[in-house]
């Protein structure tokens, strides 16, 4: 009997899955790839990721803003620099070169409701303290657990962004003057044309984790492919910013057993997966009802107007934002609610 994965990790026949929405819709806005037909939970509506390949070849993704990279460094140091004098303690680094640290500062004060304005936008309610007792704790050794939300009767949510094609400055700028905490999942092949463009977040306390280094669909490919893919990219992340990744996103949330193995044998802890999706104006949901609940981890990527039909990377987070103000919520911080291993 086949078997598939469920959003909660449970492995069950196929038979027993409903048909729902595939809800990462990477393609949406692309060469009119839009996935929203009927799928069993998991699926992929195309079948290798030689599409995903093609995709980055026609945009062109790989290659852009290699001119604007003298930026970047520059931007890297002056936040570097402004978080020593106010005492927030960073390593900091060169857009070249690995950083040494990933202390991760907090923000001293909270954005005015004037720059909250800047970019057509309201202040969010400041983030609740982080909780002293993290609610997932993660083993160094044993099977690797997924999750999609995490446990907290806190009303906040988690912002997580994939890939890394689109580098618009601006988005660092927004970032930094709104302290909006993200997850960045960075997958190599959308990110090696500039690495250094991620630093500036990084040095904002944002955490750099591990997405593949060719987003393949991880459960079409055997185990040996698996592990390339994740320790690849766990080995290029690590000397790039300096800190090893913690938790892994399999491309397109399809994952198998065998991605369990390769991701506890590369290094990361733990499989995180989403509860909604971010396309443009859009919040998708996996549940019936619609709504956000606490604890939730939404997933959107770095895109820009060619993959979003004219819309900047910016305008489609502050729509974000806009959406989960709306229904009372705000974001913390994914890390600061998750214990790595000790010892």
């Amino acid at each position: 009997m086949k078997e598939v994965t469920t959003s909660t990790g449970d492995i069950v026949p196929e038979s027993a899955i409903e048909k729902s929405l595939f809800t990462e819709n990477w393609h949406e806005g692309v060469n009119g790839l839009v996935n929203q037909r009927p799928l069993p939970h998991g699926r992929v509506p195309f079948p290798a990721e030689s599409r995903t390949a093609r995709h980055l070849r026609k945009t062109g993704a790989v290659k852009r803003h290699n001119r604007q990279s003298w930026f970047y460094g520059a931007l890297t140091g002056a936040v570097v620099a402004a978080m020593a004098a106010s005492s927030c303690g960073t390593g900091g680094g060169s857009a070249t070169g690995p950083v040494t640290t990933s202390s991760q500062p907090a923000p001293t004060t909270p954005p005015s409701a004037t720059t909250w304005q800047k970019w057509g936008l309201t202040p969010l309610p400041a983030p609740p303290k982080p909780p002293a007792d993290r609610p997932v704790k993660l083993s160094a050794t044993g099977t690797v657990p997924v999750f999609a939300h995490l446990p907290t009767s806190q009303k906040v949510v988690f912002i997580t962004v994939d890939d890394g094609a689109e580098k618009d400055p601006k988005f660092i700028e927004m970032i930094g003057d709104l302290k909006i905490p993200i997850t960045m999942f960075l997958m190599n092949d959308t990110i090696k044309s500039d690495y250094g463009y991620f630093k500036p977040l990084q040095a904002m306390g944002n955490h750099i984790q591990n997405h593949t280094l060719h987003h393949p669909v991880m459960n079409t490919i055997p185990l040996a492919r698996q592990k390339e893919e994740v320790c690849g990219d766990q080995k290029i992340l690590t000397h790039q910013y300096g800190t090893a990744p913690l938790l892994f996103r399999p491309p397109y949330g399809s994952y198998n057993s065998d991605t369990k193995t390769a991701v506890g044998e590369c290094g990361p802890r733990a499989i995180v997966r989403w509860r909604e999706s971010m396309q443009i104006t859009t919040l998708r949901y996996q549940e019936a009802d619609k709504k956000l609940r606490p604890g939730d981890i939404i997933l959107t990527h770095f895109r820009g107007p060619k993959e979003l039909k004219g819309t900047t990377m910016t305008e489609m987070f502050g729509n974000l934002l806009k959406r989960i103000q709306k229904q009372g919520f705000t974001v913390a911080r994914l890390e600061d609610y998750i214990q790595p291993p000790t010892g």
